[in-house]
């Protein structure tokens, strides 16, 4: 196992992906890479802006390829990731570079609120989407 490990930590808001995968950083001795901090201020205050979203998503792949061209031995990669292709081009980041991928998916066992005032509604919505691979099928099995 001595390839470098991608992470991508997937989960409706609320679940704890930041904070697990601050936790799993080993305070911030691997690197950590979110959509939530392009909309972060110097204070750590979260203000979404939507017409910006794709600017976040864009700096978050920018973040994790440099992590990876510095030759980071583990990448965090915390953002929602309710559709599969949001984590496409991490997948192909990482055949690129050689990093062994693994997705974990986050769950809201903890009753944490979401911090970013994402409506019930929404979160539904999220829900309904989300998807978990538990198997893989070779040759159409």
């Amino acid at each position: 196992m001595n390839n470098p490990s991608i992470i991508l930590l997937r989960g409706l808001p609320g679940a704890g992906k930041s904070t697990l995968a601050n936790l799993l950083s080993e305070n911030g001795k691997y690197p950590v890479c979110s959509i939530d901090s392009y909309f972060e201020n110097e204070k750590g205050e979260y203000h979404f802006k939507f017409d910006e979203n794709h600017l976040a998503y864009k700096k978050c792949e920018a973040q994790t390829e440099e992590a990876m061209q510095l030759k980071a031995p583990k990448i965090f990669v915390a953002n929602t990731f309710t559709l599969d292709w949001e984590m496409e081009p991490y997948f192909k980041l990482a055949h690129t570079y050689n990093y062994q991928i693994h997705v974990i998916t986050v769950e809201n066992y903890h009753g944490s609120e979401n911090i970013h005032n994402v409506s019930t509604e929404q979160l539904e919505k999220m829900a309904e989407k989300f998807k978990v691979k538990l198997l893989s099928y070779k040759n159409g099995n």
